[in-house]
């Protein structure tokens, strides 16, 4: 895999374009933890690789959980006296408490208002809820809405399902030159939620899409996964495999206008935390590097003490931290599909450099070779490569540097160290010992 070879196949006008599409053509799913509207998400993703969908039943115990029945919902509505629908399912996903409890009954306004979800601070936005481990039925309606009820009663029903069924989840392998895992995750279970996260399955569908078209060192694990319950069982029932995840990343909440934003791993100093790092400061772009907390996406599954695995968590604006989140207001509108296409290239880039942990030696160490008889000097048409990169190329190929440390060390851009190594090693000045380094800490950075 090489750095141009990504920019040769990602234009980020049509890519952008095409992840845009698959968003809206998942949005208006009914998505939950279990369910049919998982089931057709994974089919749409299906379209476009070649995911195997595993089924896990309901009331098998992983690790302190256990699986839950699956849900299932066909309509719900809230009328008023006079037959008129208030709020009505068909309009939006969101109007129901996610795993919302049969209900058809009519009942008095008081006692409505006490399963009735709104966020009075953007009185047009209907919130999103669930109620997935305690047994409830209610409904999310914008607060307009709820000042609109003054009939004394209501008719209220969900025309749902709950009952002995499946987890259902989508895996894909794509196998490298080593069993050695780079393991990315999605979580699929928010209903009509554009970039929590519509966004974060996009760019991971297409991150495999792409890398399929590169020879790959690692194997890589694709997973879309209902959020903690899916992470939570795959890793109960693929433990004795763990061992081979050296590098990964939960991708969330990447469609949106806002700055790059990067979780690291609990371990801390791990290569995808330093790979993640070293790209967005050279990006050219607004960045924040967070350090690692137990609350948020599944990386905290994946970190949690007893795996402590090196996952980290890439976003735009982080969960929570944007007015739209977990809102009706987390629209097609909010997700812009040239965000989409950078976030899906700033990943690659750090894959990239995952990916090409070269170690080289310089072949005339004692003291600094001429570099002007090899066309390699300022004055001389030398390509373009950059002076400076050829110096620290030179002076840290020690056979103990890789190029990713040497990029952090020489305070340079990936690209330009991999170009200046690639000059060196065409006038013969290097020679590569090894290509790879597998579970190798960064060091000095």
């Amino acid at each position: 895999m090489t750095l141009d070879g990504f920019s040769a196949v990602v234009d980020p006008a049509t890519t952008g374009n095409e992840m845009y599409r698959f968003v809206r053509e998942l949005y208006p799913l009914c998505r939950s933890i279990t369910g049919n509207g998982v089931r057709k998400t994974l089919d749409e993703i299906k379209t476009h690789i070649p995911i195997t969908v595993h089924e896990i039943p309901s009331g098998i115990q992983v690790l302190d959980w256990t699986v839950p029945k699956e849900w299932n919902i066909e309509g719900a509505y809230i009328k008023n006296l006079n037959g008129d629908k208030i709020v009505d399912f068909v309009n939006s996903n969101l109007h129901v408490v996610g795993y919302s409890v049969p209900v058809k009954q009519t009942i008095s306004l008081e006692e409505l208002k006490g399963h009735l979800f709104v966020d009075p601070e953007h009185p047009d936005w209907v919130p999103f809820r669930a109620s997935y481990y305690k047994a409830n039925w209610g409904f999310c309606l914008s607060h307009n809405q709820l000042m609109s009820l003054t009939d004394d009663e209501y008719e209220v029903c969900i025309d749902s399902s709950l009952q002995a069924g499946f987890l259902t989840y989508g895996e894909y392998y794509l196998p490298g030159e080593c069993s050695d895992e780079v393991l990315i995750s999605a979580h699929i279970c928010h209903p009509s939620l554009a970039n929590d996260n519509l966004s974060g399955i996009a760019v991971v569908t297409f991150i495999a899409k792409l890398l399929r078209n590169f020879p790959l060192h690692y194997s890589y694990r694709f997973l879309f996964i209902p959020s903690t319950i899916g992470s939570i069982s795959w890793l109960a029932l693929n433990e004795q495999h763990l061992s081979k995840i050296k590098h990964g990343l939960v991708i969330a909440c990447v469609g949106d206008p806002g700055k790059f934003t990067y979780k690291k791993t609990r371990q801390a100093e791990t290569e995808i935390d330093h790979a993640i790092s070293h790209t967005l400061r050279h990006s050219g772009r607004q960045y924040d590097i967070e350090d690692f907390s137990p609350y948020g996406y599944d990386e905290r599954q994946f970190c949690s003490p007893g795996f402590d695995l090196p996952v980290g968590c890439f976003m735009r604006t982080p969960y929570g931290k944007y007015p739209e989140y977990h809102t009706s207001a987390d629209n097609l509108d909010f997700v812009r599909p040239e965000c989409l296409a950078e976030s899906l290239v700033q990943c690659l880039l750090a894959l990239a450099v995952l990916e090409d942990k070269e170690i080289d030696v310089n072949q005339k160490p004692k003291g600094e070779p001429q570099l002007g008889k090899r066309g390699l000097y300022r004055g001389y048409p030398n390509g373009g490569v950059d002076d400076l990169a050829l110096l620290w190329v030179l002076n840290l190929s020690d056979g103990r540097h890789s190029l990713l440390e040497i990029a952090e060390r020489a305070a340079l851009p990936f690209p330009v160290i991999k170009k200046s190594t690639d000059a060196l090693l065409s006038c013969g000045l290097l020679r590569k010992t090894s290509n790879h380094r597998t579970g190798h800490t960064v060091d000095g950075v």
